[in-house]
């Protein structure tokens, strides 16, 4: 029985080539979309499941309760550390100190890569669960050790085995190497881990740590990461450590008066579950949601097309359905013969949608930058897949199957069947159906690269074009300033140089302890605090308001600040320059300034956020670690590089030359959201294709189904544009209806989404007006081409067929 199933199944395929072809080829589109998301999704949930402890792996953060709301420190002091080791070992397997993941030159010979990297304690490759190639996991426990990933050993070393071969860090760093672990997948937050050394050498690199931070409860300045005990409970864990902040806080009233609580941000919910402005960031997890519902709805669309097409041509195989049942067949085979064809459908548009994904996957990785890959390896995959060939059958083939089996044999063998006045309803309900998700979809799509576009336009308070940033990885970049200055300008390729504490596209700093005449008891706002050169300002292009910038040859400007409109606003200062302002910086003596200058606002964050309150001095601590450089706009960038990296080679050779464009890394801050709008693009365009599929293949049954009727109507004087216009309205009426219920839908979901944002748009009637007069003249492309190929046809040649 099953193998004449699948015989009549292949007749029918090979008997109707066309609608074959569509419901195939509209299937494939849509599986292989499914199939891309659901890569994409399982990518997403699967994030830092590499790690064997993955459940239990924490990081170490804590809260603070301001005037302002909930602020959260994903960094930490070092005294807590040393809390949680004494007080609360009893929790954890793992307590970890770690530094921020930055750049560092790595040397070993003649080779000099750089290269992000982690120092941590040595436990931290356990707890990681690195895979090793060399050496083993307890490497790190020589101080002067280093553990490298295995593509930054291959770049180093080559293809042999690098175990106790010597290494420098920055330049001034021995070490030798210990071990080499796999290189960690992108869907891991360590991804970019490429080497990992001891905590304890950046501590003795650093002597600051062990001269002031080992018991400062006010500097933030590393990591805690633990692993807890498998019989460890999370939330009695969670409620014991909360208070581990707030109780050593007696010597730090301005600390304690926030009531700072330490919490454990577990794993899992890093990348989906993070913290953003102080309140638990759902967008992530959203998303994930989102995309899913969108592959879900360009699935329906290819179902659509077959429950659409199938019972579209109900009539040519109702007489088929009543000779059946007339020799005996029972309603059960007749649902199994429809449920066979529709299977071998699914199985063929799921095969070549396989074929498809493999061919889109390194396209689809790039535009998502993920590095997925289709496991064909992995049984889990085949079962999901096999899961997904029944689902879809099933969706695909289940009303056709109803429907048809249920035809009464003796009316339609005696002729007298007819589908009757509503039997297209459905088929019209489902036309409405992918319309109005594809009209969705592109309105989405225009608002996003809108909204996107609108940042993009927001003055960013300085000159990007132009600017390069050179970050200062190593130690041989310090004291040579003024020589670099001199050489760069000599070569004609530079206008100015200037060293800072951070990048112009970020403020990588955050103080308090700010005290200026008037301020109110309320204001505990933290300023972005920038240290820069006294060129600073003119090389990256500030645009004053008010005051002047530093000046070089003014002493006294050493104890002079910059600050932005905001926190001029914030400060309540109606003629800042001239102003005194005060800062008490942890431990160290009051420092005394006086306001320079106001500058526009610079766009240093998210371009979508409000600016925050900054401060720009001379370095007053610390050392810069970003040089930029203005690049003549005289000549083009082409050849200036080539002379400016010819300086640097020369001035400090033993560090390769790396750069950034500022304007480069500005355009990064608008990744996330460019990747949602060309997936809603992408999956948008899929959408419309898919529908237009679907009514090309009614519009084509209808026309052959009103043969006789168009004949007759062409006899009795009807023109080429009465026919196009009879076969036209129904499909005109269907998309304005579905139009009609997109708008709301689209305005309320997208309206949503803006919210997350602060500088943002508004939807513009004419989005909804332009996507609703696009969708209409789409429709009428799609179905003309049968309507006027019906409408020329002979009517003596169409009469006569019947």
């Amino acid at each position: 029985m099953l193998r004449n199933y699948l015989k009549i199944a292949l007749r029918q395929l090979a008997r109707n080539r066309v609608y074959s072809f569509i419901n195939i080829g509209g299937l494939a589109a849509g599986m292989a979309v499914a199939m891309l998301i659901g890569l994409w999704v399982y990518d997403e949930l699967s994030f830092n499941t590499y790690h064997d402890n993955y459940a239990r792996i924490a990081q170490v953060r804590s809260r603070e309760f301001g005037e302002h709301g909930v602020g959260i420190n994903s960094s930490v002091q070092y005294p807590l550390m040393t809390e949680l080791k004494t007080n609360y070992k009893e929790h954890f397997k793992h307590i970890i100190a770690a530094s921020w993941d930055v750049d560092y030159v790595l040397s070993a010979g003649e080779s000099k890569i750089s290269r992000s990297g982690v120092f941590m304690d040595p436990a931290a490759p356990e707890m990681l669960t690195l895979r090793m190639v060399y050496g083993t996991r307890a490497g790190l426990r020589d101080p002067h050790s280093v553990m490298l990933s295995k593509s930054t050993a291959l770049a180093l070393f080559g293809d042999i085995d690098p175990v106790n071969r010597a290494l420098k860090i920055s330049n001034k760093l021995d070490v030798k190497v210990t071990g080499v672990y796999e290189d960690l997948p992108q869907n891991t937050q360590f991804s970019q881990m490429k080497f990992l050394a001891p905590f304890a050498l950046w501590e003795a690199d650093n002597p600051w740590i062990r001269e002031r931070a080992m018991t400062d409860w006010q500097n933030h300045f590393m990591k805690i990461y633990v692993e807890l005990r498998p019989d460890a409970d999370p939330e009695q864990v969670a409620a014991d450590i909360k208070p581990a902040e707030m109780k050593n806080l007696g010597g730090f009233p301005e600390q304690a008066k926030n009531k700072p609580e330490v919490f454990l941000l577990p794993m899992r919910d890093w990348h989906l579950h993070n913290y953003k402005r102080g309140l638990p960031d759902e967008g992530p997890m959203q998303m994930v949601w989102l995309i899913s519902i969108i592959g879900a709805f360009v699935l329906l669309l290819a179902c659509i097309n077959f429950m659409n097409l199938s019972t579209a041509r109900s009539e040519k195989r109702a007489r088929e359905v009543g000779i059946r049942k007339s020799i005996g067949s029972l309603k059960a085979q007749l649902v199994n013969q429809f449920f066979s064809e529709s299977f071998v459908v699914v199985i063929f548009a799921f095969l070549l949608a396989l074929w498809v994904v493999s061919l889109a996957l390194p396209w689809f990785n790039e535009l998502a930058a993920k590095q997925m890959s289709i496991p064909w390896t992995n049984g889990g995959f085949w079962a999901v897949s096999v899961g997904f060939i029944v689902c879809t059958g099933m969706l695909a083939g289940g009303y056709p199957a109803l429907y048809l089996s249920s035809f009464q044999p003796v009316k339609v063998l005696k002729g007298t069947f007819r589908v009757g006045r509503f039997a297209s309803v459905p088929r019209k309900v489902l036309v409405v159906l992918q319309f109005t998700v594809s009209v969705t979809l592109v309105i989405g799509t225009i608002i996003v690269f809108r909204q996107i576009q609108y940042a993009k336009n927001r003055p960013a308070g300085y000159t990007r074009e132009g600017l390069l940033m050179v970050e200062m990885k190593s130690g041989d970049f310090y004291g040579k300033h003024e020589l670099l200055k001199n050489e760069l300008r000599s070569t004609g390729a530079v206008t100015d140089i200037a060293e800072s504490m951070g990048k112009v596209t970020e403020v990588w700093s955050g103080n308090d302890g700010f005290e200026w005449r008037g301020k109110s008891p309320a204001a505990d706002e933290s300023f972005g605090t920038l240290m820069v050169s006294s060129e600073y300002g003119r090389t990256v292009g500030w645009k004053f308001v008010q005051g002047r910038d530093f000046s070089e040859t003014l002493a006294s400007d050493s104890s002079g600040i910059v600050i932005n409109e905001a926190a001029a606003k914030y400060m309540g200062l109606k003629d800042p320059v001239g102003e005194p302002v005060s800062w008490k910086f942890q431990d160290r003596p009051v420092m005394h300034y006086r306001i320079l200058g106001v500058i526009s606002d610079v766009v240093m964050e998210s371009p979508y956020e409000p600016i925050a309150p900054t401060i720009f001095m001379i370095k007053a601590h610390g050392g810069p670690n970003w040089m930029h450089i203005r690049i003549n706009p005289n000549m083009s960038v082409s050849e200036a590089l080539p002379r400016v990296e010819s300086v640097f080679k020369k001035v400090i050779p033993l560090a390769p030359f790396e750069y950034q464009f500022a304007d480069d890394d500005y355009a990064l801050k608008f990744a996330a959201e460019e990747r949602v709008g060309k997936l809603a693009y992408f999956f948008a365009v899929l959408a419309i294709l898919i529908s237009c599929l679907g009514l090309f293949g009614l519009s084509s049954f209808i026309a052959e189904q009103r043969t006789r009727e168009i004949g007759v109507r062409k006899v009795l004087g009807a023109s080429v544009f009465n026919v196009w216009k009879l076969l036209s309205n129904e499909f005109i009426m269907l998309v304005t209806i579905a139009f009609g219920l997109a708008t709301p839908v689209a305005y309320y979901l997208l309206s949503h989404w803006l919210e997350k944002y602060t500088y943002r748009i508004e939807p513009s009637w004419w989005i909804f007006a332009a996507t609703g007069l696009g969708a209409m003249v789409i429709t009428l492309c799609t179905i003309s081409f049968q309507s006027i190929r019906a409408a020329l046809i002979n009517p003596v040649v169409s009469l006569r067929a019947e």
